[in-house]
């Protein structure tokens, strides 16, 4: 699934069905509701949305639409991670690194982190 682009919404679906799936429409009514304040309506409007995109297929046992995700967390978050960094730093992720570091907003665990992160990417590279 190229492209991806998920809403909000969608993610905060995606997360549940993250968590456990499949699950009945009744559950994710529940769910969200109790996450979000989301009404049943909404719930279901979602879905069918998400259903039509290809992000969630749909299964029926009995009367009980059961729903899972139709992508894997990693690739969501990939692509989002993608189109945020082309949107807002034109996909420099030194230009991201940048800012973060002039506005301190980096601890010293999250910079040891990074060194970690950079020191795996170099050893694949060779």
């Amino acid at each position: 699934m190229d492209g991806i682009n998920l809403t909000n919404s969608e993610w905060y679906v995606l997360d549940c069905l993250w968590e456990r799936s499949p699950q009945t429409v009744m559950e994710l009514v529940g769910a969200l509701g109790e996450r979000l304040g989301w009404a049943k309506s909404t719930t279901i409007t979602t879905l069918r949305r998400m259903e039509d995109k290809g992000l969630v297929r749909c299964t029926v046992e009995g009367r009980a639409k059961h729903y899972s995700p139709n992508l894997q967390r990693e690739q969501a978050v990939q692509g989002e991670t993608r189109s945020f960094l082309d949107k807002v730093y034109r996909g420099s992720v030194g230009l991201m690194m940048s800012a973060l570091a002039e506005n301190k907003a980096l601890s010293k665990a999250e910079i040891d982190e990074l060194y970690e992160i950079l020191r795996k990417a170099e050893e694949g590279q060779r």
